[in-house]
């Protein structure tokens, strides 16, 4: 005898225990991925497959448009597509046993393909998706079962009917097992993050002393004035750019970095192993290519780390060798001009510290590059793990087929931070940074609307790798005035007035601030 086929309300309430289930299924991989390895999460690996394969204008655009709401609104829409192909699973199962099973099944198939691109050989990056279908698939035949037992009336029954106790249970199962399956999902998330801020090793790691002991920072190097950008970045206000969807979780002791490709010797070494070399701390201000004029995609802060130029010594470069692609953990790669890390005056370095305390982990814990002097996109690999030495024309790193320029020169900028919005007449102090990495800030001028433009107080520096903190006292009178900035570097060369984008080489223009004085 055939089944007669679900109702439209049937329809609508089986897609609705496809979504519960596959919300379950979700959550559980996310705890369950906490539990054994963040890189097992199936919604983030999806998520990082996407990234790859879309075409270089979405991703641009996403960056651009999006800014640091990208990652989020990306795992955001993975899961609402999960969710969907769920609500279908929910459909298949009630009108066919093993229907939803076969779709949910589907939908793992395709995670577990990703989690795989995303971990390679690790064998445990696949349990939690495994424990999210499986449970997942359990509750689905249990609510759809449920929904069997209740037959949904034609018409809606009249305030003297009697209950259905199947209807009752129905929904009441669902209800239970919807929130359990939210709870889950926030809770699995939470957590990822937590493990984001959170590692034993990291917390019970002491780095060792730089082996000579650096400059003092000059007390004049900060002015200390309100709403100023300190001369130091704390870590948690430390701009972060990246391509990982989750931030890699690695332990230390397991870590290791590689130099390989055009060498006369491969190099390997241990974190153990990097902790024991004569370590160096640097100051040295990192920009992001995407900053816009007067954006805070910036920040500086001391460094520790081993010179990138010894550990490539030791691997010898070939002849003919002028880039270095290093890649993360997370499979990110930069191209970095070779000549650049063996520069014997610029402190490039392999850090493991960051204003002295290990690196957070979502700036790169245990190690990565920092290159004064050049964008993070072309240097600042986080989380890295291998070092080829080759060549530009034979390589090249995950923005540039993006449309991005291959080397990655930091232009001259500069910002104002104070005043903002309303001030009172009289004296107001005009503030901010410039920078010029590599390079140091010889002067800052302020405009005032259309006046003539006026030098700017400049702080003090602990060196040409980092920003500057200037101030300019302005006699501030009644009314709507422009603040406007400009810098020179310590070469005498005057920072570019022309306004133009980030990409494909960093933005340009002076930056100005609308005042309104009382």
């Amino acid at each position: 005898m055939l089944r007669p086929m679900p109702t439209r309300t049937q329809n609508t309430w089986a897609a609705v225990c496809g979504v519960v289930a596959g919300l379950l299924g979700i959550g559980l991989s996310d705890l369950a991925a906490r539990l054994v390895t963040p890189a097992g999460s199936p919604l983030a690996a999806v998520g990082s497959v996407i990234i790859n394969l879309l075409p270089a204008g979405m991703v641009n655009f996403g960056k651009d448009f999006l800014g640091h709401a990208d990652k989020p609104v990306l795992l955001v829409v993975v899961a609402l597509g999960v969710l969907a192909l769920c609500a279908l699973g929910g459909i298949a199962e009630l009108r066919s046993r093993g229907g939803g099973p076969a779709l949910f099944g589907v939908v793992a198939a395709v995670g577990l393909i990703c989690v795989s691109v995303g971990s390679g050989t690790d064998v445990k990056a696949y349990v939690p998706t495994v424990v999210g279908v499986l449970l997942a698939c359990v509750l689905l035949n249990s609510l759809v079962t449920r929904l069997r037992r209740w037959q949904p009336a034609r018409v809606l029954p009249g305030p003297d009917a009697p209950s259905d106790p199947s209807r009752r249970g129905f929904l009441v199962a669902t209800a239970v097992w919807g929130t359990v399956a939210a709870a889950a999902t926030v809770s699995g998330r939470l957590l990822i993050g937590a493990a984001n801020r959170i590692s034993d090793a990291r917390r019970n790691l002491t780095l060792p002393a730089p082996a000579t002991p650096p400059p003092p920072v000059p007390a004049g190097a900060d002015l200390r004035i309100a709403d100023l950008s300190p001369y130091l970045t704390p870590n948690d206000d430390f701009y972060r750019i990246d391509t990982a969807l989750q931030v890699p979780v690695i332990d230390p002791a397991a870590w290791s970095i590689r130099v390989t490709g055009m060498v006369e010797e491969e190099v390997s070494m241990t974190f153990e192993e990097l902790l024991a070399q004569p370590l160096v701390e640097h100051v040295t201000t990192l920009t992001c290519v995407s900053n816009e004029v007067g954006g805070n995609l910036v920040g500086n802060a001391a460094w520790l780390g081993y010179p990138i130029r010894e550990l490539l010594a030791r691997a010898k470069p070939q002849p003919g060798a002028d880039m270095v692609l290093s890649r993360s953990e997370d499979g990110f790669t930069a191209g970095t001009p070779l000549e650049a890390l063996l520069d014997p005056a610029r402190q490039s370095l392999l850090a493991v510290g960051m204003n002295g305390e290990p690196l957070p982990l979502e700036h790169g814990f245990p190690a990565r590059m920092v290159v004064p002097g050049l964008y993070g996109y072309v240097s600042a690999t986080k989380w890295v793990v291998n070092l080829k030495v080759t060549t530009f024309a034979e390589d090249s790193g995950y923005w540039t087929p993006l449309g991005w320029s291959a080397k990655g020169p930091i232009k001259l900028a500069s910002r104002i931070d104070v005043p903002g919005g309303r001030v009172d007449a009289g004296t107001v102090a005009v503030a901010g940074v410039a920078w010029a990495q590599h390079t140091g800030i010889g002067a800052v001028e302020v405009q005032v609307d259309d006046g003539p433009w006026v030098r700017a107080e400049l702080a003090d520096t602990a060196g040409p790798d980092t920003w500057r903190q200037w101030r300019y006292a302005w006699d501030a009178t009644p009314g709507d005035h422009r603040l406007s900035v400009r810098a020179t570097d310590a070469k005498g060369q005057l920072q570019v007035a022309a306004e133009a984008p980030p990409a494909p080489d960093g933005a340009t223009g002076y930056h100005s601030v609308s005042v309104t004085v009382r």
